[in-house]
This record gives structure tokens, C-alpha cells and sequence, in this order.
């Protein structure tokens, strides 16, 4: 039985699923929040800090000091004073991302804030870089 690479090839790519869209490798879940009176409540915060990396109150006191604001943290949701929008959050988030997440050599998400002494790194795990981070 002899088999024609133009075949061969035709069939290996008919048994290939199609691929549907394009995901990114950190994929942030959907904002879910509300605005109840003067505070605002994101119900999937500490899914968001997962989906991150990082410990949930890191990115709690990153968000107070930006939004100027005091917040508390319940089981997996946060509480903020004050009544804001969920383009706040995003655009907060993102600048979260590319101070405390992304790495700024290779751009990738697989980092990890390692502590010496007084002063806070962000250590990439793929490419092995290592960049000093502001404090909290």
C-alpha cells in the first residue's frame, strides 16, 4: 500500500479540529458587581486575584489606594466605599496587570512577586528575569 504525501496530508488536516477563536492565556473572568447604596461590591474578587496569581489582598490595597478608598474584604467578595463603575475596575485591573503580573521582558503572565529583605521582585518563571517592583 503505498500512500501520497499530498493524501496523507489532506487526511491528518480533515482529523484536525477546527480551532474557533483565538484565547488569550490569561483570561480574566467577567466583572460581576453591584452598586448598593454608597458602596460597590465585586462578587468574584478573589477569583480575579486567582486568575491573577496573586493574593487577594495585594490586589485589595493596590485598588484602595488608587480609587483613594477604604474596602474590606468578605469570604470571596470586596466591598468598596464609594460608588464606581465597572471601566474603573477594568482599567484598574489592567494597570494591576502590567505593574504586578505581566513581565516586562518577555510579556508573559507567568510571574511570581518574590520579597528580599525590604524590597519586592517580580521574578518571570519562563524567561527567568528579574524586575523590581514598586511596594504596597
Amino acid at each position: 500500500m503505498t500512500y501520497d504525501y499530498e493524501e496523507l496530508l489532506k487526511r491528518a488536516r480533515s482529523q484536525i479540529p477546527e480551532i474557533t477563536s483565538k484565547s488569550e492565556r490569561l483570561e480574566l473572568p467577567r466583572l460581576h458587581y453591584s452598586v448598593i447604596g454608597m458602596r460597590t461590591i465585586i462578587f468574584n474578587f478573589k477569583e480575579i486575584a486567582d486568575a491573577l496569581g496573586r493574593d487577594p489582598q495585594h490586589l485589595l490595597k493596590f485598588l484602595t489606594r488608587e480609587m483613594a478608598t477604604a474596602a474590606t474584604m468578605q469570604e470571596s467578595r470586596a466591598i468598596f466605599q464609594g460608588k464606581f463603575g465597572q471601566d474603573t475596575f477594568g482599567r484598574l485591573i489592567q494597570r494591576y496587570m502590567e505593574g504586578f503580573v505581566v513581565c516586562p521582558v518577555c510579556k508573559r503572565p507567568d510571574t511570581k512577586i518574590v520579597k528580599e529583605k525590604r524590597l519586592s521582585f517580580l521574578v518571570c518563571d519562563a524567561c527567568g528575569a528579574k524586575s523590581s517592583v514598586q511596594q504596597l
